[in-house]
């Protein structure tokens, strides 16, 4: 246990951990009252809409609705030809199939959340089970909730284990590694938990399920691409980021773009990068794009 200890020891102490949670909030103050008004352009919201992954995640969710939510994302390019379609549709495991036979628009992923969604509070065999059963019917990319409590308990080697045998069973598909930011406690936890999420094999690190009281922030954003800018240039590797939870108007799309575009900067601004874990905000942003109101979704 010491050489495990000693090994995650070793890959904080790469990293800014000793972070303190006031200091992040004026940080990120400052950083939205510099730059969050030169980012409210039509350009930035045409982009933003591009980057929606549109969700259901509803205990009521059957076949049918579902399918009517693909029909919408099949049915804009003929509507809204100017305007770029969502990034990806997320669903729960059951619908993989149901989203892919319907899906006929090209480019648009099939997101599925996995492994006990979103508790991630199960068997480790029935985590990899689910997960092999998404992608074999379709889906294209994997969002795992990191499991909290062995974090928060300290077992850093079971929730790297947990996300290394998870990236196993995606292969080439991408995992998005939901950090559940809000029970994490403090900022320093929240990189960390970066961290071990990206060394682990995450493709993208997620704020949140959307299923606790608190969901993302702006500064849990900003700890989290700041982690995300360390690991490039320790590694070299590209890790996503993904917001989700709590995005309920076009100002708070707007703030997390400014984030990630004075964190990350530029490169990170495509929608193979930066995702935006929402549906609500897909008739909001189309509607204050359009200039009406529109109810399309």
């Amino acid at each position: 246990m010491d050489t495990i200890n000693n090994k995650y020891t070793q890959a904080f102490a790469k990293y800014n951990t000793d972070l303190d949670d006031s200091q992040i909030k004026k940080e990120v103050t400052n950083l939205l009252n510099k730059h969050l008004e030169e980012n409210r352009t039509l350009e930035v919201k045409k982009f933003l809409f591009g980057s929606i992954e549109l969700t259901s995640l509803k205990p009521t969710d059957h076949d049918a609705n579902i399918i009517r939510m693909v029909e919408k994302v099949n049915d804009f390019d003929d509507k809204y030809p100017h305007l770029p379609h969502v990034a990806t549709i997320c669903v729960y495991p059951n619908f993989a199939g149901t989203v892919s036979e319907s899906l006929d628009v090209d480019g648009v992923e099939i997101a599925c959340v996995s492994g006990s969604f979103p508790s991630s509070q199960t068997f480790i065999e029935v985590k990899i089970a689910e997960t092999a059963l998404a992608i074999k019917d379709g889906a294209t990319e994997i969002d795992m909730v990191l499991p909290v409590g062995k974090f928060l308990a300290g077992d850093y080697e079971s929730v790297s284990d947990e996300i290394e045998e998870i990236k196993a069973i995606c292969g080439e598909k991408k995992l998005k590694v939901i950090l559940e930011t809000g029970c994490l406690e403090s900022a320093k936890n929240i990189k960390k938990a970066s961290i071990i999420a990206m060394y682990s094999g995450a493709d993208y690190i997620k704020t949140s399920t959307g299923k606790e009281k608190i969901s993302a922030t702006p500064e849990s954003a900003y700890v989290m691409c700041q982690a995300i800018k360390e690991y490039f240039n320790e590694t070299g590797r590209i890790v996503g980021f993904k917001p989700a939870g709590g995005l309920n108007t076009v100002e708070d799309a707007i703030t997390y773009y400014t984030i990630v575009k004075e964190v990350l900067g530029e490169q990170w601004l495509t929608n193979e990068l930066f995702r935006l874990g929402t549906s609500r905000l897909a008739n909001l942003l189309l509607s204050d794009i359009e200039g009406e109101e529109i109810k399309f979704f």
